[in-house]
């Protein structure tokens, strides 16, 4: 099974990355989580994003099409970052996540999504 593993932001993700050494201990930290991913065979992709004041949204109506730049809030309904896991099931995935390093310095919540796969379709 593959899921999506969703960092949700916070107000301190959308101020963007910061080199602070509490920040470089939670990299550290993430660094080593991600080792343990790869060595269990599990991760398949792992990206941090920019703060969504680096994006941009395209709204469709139609055939019309119009772009937004960010910030876009509320920020606990933006993602930070994501992981591509391939797992035995959903219990592997949430076993894993609560595992996790906190990704933020305060509160954060990780949302894990599954992937549709041939067997959902008729």
């Amino acid at each position: 099974m593959r899921v999506m593993v969703l960092v949700k932001a916070t107000e301190d993700s959308e101020k963007g990355f910061s080199p602070t050494p509490e920040a470089m201990e939670m990299m550290a930290a993430m660094g080593r989580y991600n080792d343990e991913l790869r060595q269990a065979g599990i991760l398949v992709s792992a990206e941090g994003l920019k703060p969504s004041s680096a994006g941009k949204r395209v709204a469709f109506d139609g055939a019309g099409r119009t772009v937004t730049g960010g910030p876009f809030a509320p920020a606990s309904e933006l993602v930070a970052g994501f992981w591509i896991w391939e797992v035995a099931d959903m219990d592997e995935a949430v076993a894993w996540v609560k595992r996790c390093p906190n990704p933020m310095p305060g509160p954060s919540v990780i949302e894990i999504r599954p992937f549709y796969d041939q067997d959902d379709w008729p």
